[in-house]
């Protein structure tokens, strides 16, 4: 069969699950209801990033139709994406311990581990280290799930350079890659709208699968070119969210209570600049670092992490100069509720 009618069909199954998902999301009431930290007004059907899920799975069903069973390789990937998704689905609608969640999140992480054959005795130490790291970049990306646009369209932005780097290294099947993207593109048909006008929002169950999802691809490539600074696919995400835990951890407040103390989170609510905008401008910055990384750095060692150490200084300071300039906005909002 056609490569290219393949990829429509599973489009237009992909469209199909997700519309069948809305219409369960709403007779069950799986909604997200606003309160004073959230950044919507208005009740919004939860959990539509189960796409992403449904997407791995309808592309494990169609690779298994090939001569090669290319989901047999992926068999651990897919069993922790599906565990992460499915207790993240569950805590979408009734809401579960930070214990429960923590130790779901490290055993779906170890089935990654254990994917890339990594789970070895004599580098315990460096497993710890990066179970720990990944475990912590999942949050984060999750934490980051704030406004309109943002988890479908930072992920996109996060997928292009990875495709276009497996064009040619092929760290991991291609189609995986695209399938991926086309379960991101139906979610940003419902998501990816002024505030207001979402359909749904991604809930845990998106922007943890889509974590997994990422962290597996880069780890994949990194262990294959041994270069740790592909982590920069990631970096504004992770820029925004570390410097925002260090700020609360400043202000010495509990790092389990909901917030709008993240950048994009000023930048929505007390600059009021549109959700859409603010999602690409996240996007379109981390894609920019990206594709620089790629097509302007020169492919060594010392240019890669001078590269990445650079863009970390640059946004870094960017962020504190931002919140110097506009955080007492969010004090004031903080000070209106107290009234």
């Amino acid at each position: 069969m056609n490569t290219y009618l393949i990829y429509g069909i599973i489009f237009v199954v992909l469209l199909v699950l997700e519309l069948v998902y809305f219409k369960m999301a709403d007779r069950f009431n799986i909604i997200d209801k606003p309160n004073e930290r959230s950044s919507h007004s208005t009740i919004v059907l939860r959990g539509g990033g189960i796409i992403f899920l449904l997407g791995l799975w309808i592309w494990a069903a169609f690779s298994s139709t090939d001569s090669v069973q290319v989901s047999d390789s992926y068999l651990w990937f897919l069993l922790a994406v599906t565990l992460i998704a499915g207790v993240s689905f569950v805590d979408d609608i009734r809401s579960l311990p930070d214990s429960v969640r923590l130790v779901v999140q490290f055993g779906a992480m170890l089935l990654i581990f254990w994917q890339l054959d990594i789970l070895h005795l004599d580098m315990w130490w460096i497993v710890l280290l990066a179970l720990i790291v990944c475990v912590g970049a999942s949050n984060v990306i999750n934490f980051m799930d704030g406004v309109n646009g943002i988890t479908g369209a930072y992920a996109f932005a996060s997928l292009v350079p990875l495709a276009l780097l497996n064009s040619t290294m092929g760290f991991v099947d291609q189609s995986l890659i695209y399938v991926v993207m086309l379960s991101d593109v139906v979610f940003c048909l419902f998501n990816f709208r002024p505030k207001g006008k979402a359909k749904c929002f991604a809930g845990d169950v998106g922007s943890i699968s889509v974590a997994y999802i990422l962290l597996y691809m880069i780890g994949t490539l990194v262990l294959i070119t041994q270069d740790v600074t592909y982590l920069i696919f990631l970096l504004v995400y992770g820029i925004d969210g570390c410097l925002t835990i260090c700020h609360r951890i400043q202000l010495h407040e509990n790092l389990g209570e909901a917030h709008r103390k993240h950048a994009y989170q000023l930048l929505a609510n007390e600059l009021k600049i549109g959700h859409v905008k603010v999602a690409s401008l996240y996007s379109v910055l981390q894609l920019a670092i990206s594709l620089g990384f790629i097509f302007l750095c020169p492919n060594t060692v010392l240019a890669h992490w001078c590269y990445l150490i650079s863009a970390i200084l640059v946004l870094s300071i960017a962020y504190v100069l931002f919140m110097k300039r506009y955080y007492h906005l969010h004090e004031e909002y903080l000070a209106s509720l107290a009234k």
